[in-house]
């Protein structure tokens, strides 16, 4: 039987790969372009937090199932490219879900090696956000978590979320819907009011 902890790095690995598949399609990748892209954006964060951690192989390179959940979400969003263009914010619909998720992985594995909890919540920022940073740095973008849109506190704030949670002993399932919920919540109204932080606006501010 599956855990809610497996079940939910999947379904964060789905909606990953689908928002790195559109990336790639809205650069007009071919299919295998775009399974990359996918790839490297649902299993980047966990790979370089294993590696971080000392955590190795990483999971991607002795379970199948997260190859397989690329392919079968790049697959998805070629063949339903007329529903992702209804849709201008999908991308960043599908990036709030698995930045929420996925903060949630970070957290919980590093929890299980006995990291303090700050190094938990920064694992779980890892987890989440890196595997966008190489998805925009091969689509020759900045990434998000260097620009001044409001990501990385988003997914910090989830990790504080999830150990709170956590600490109160509360279900494992509730805590991953629950940060889950918050995490992409605060995303979306950041993307929906245009909430940035500050950066400068020209060469002489700096």
């Amino acid at each position: 039987m599956l855990s809610a902890l497996y079940l939910a790095d999947l379904i964060g690995v789905f909606v990953f790969a689908v928002s790195g598949a559109i990336a790639g399609r809205q650069k007009e990748m071919d299919l295998f372009g775009m399974f990359m892209l996918a790839t490297v954006t649902c299993i980047g964060g966990g790979t370089l937090r294993s590696v971080l951690t000392g955590s190795t192989p990483p999971p991607v390179m002795t379970d199948p199932a997260y190859l397989i959940v690329s392919a079968c979400a790049t697959i998805t969003s070629f063949f339903c490219q007329p529903l992702w263009a209804k849709w201008q914010r999908v991308v960043s619909l599908f990036d709030a879900i698995g930045l929420g998720i996925f903060v949630c992985i970070g957290v919980q594995v590093s929890q299980t090696i006995g990291l303090s909890w700050w190094a938990c919540v920064g694992m779980g920022m890892v987890t989440a956000t890196f595997g966008g940073v190489i998805r925009d740095l091969l689509r020759a973008e900045v990434p998000l978590i260097f620009r001044k849109e409001i990501y990385a506190i988003a997914a910090l704030v989830g990790g504080m979320i999830y150990l709170i949670l956590d600490h109160v002993q509360m279900p494992t399932t509730f805590n991953i819907i629950t940060t889950t919920f918050f995490t992409a919540t605060i995303r979306i109204i950041a993307i929906k009011l245009n909430l940035n932080l500050p950066s400068p606006t020209s060469k002489n501010d700096l």
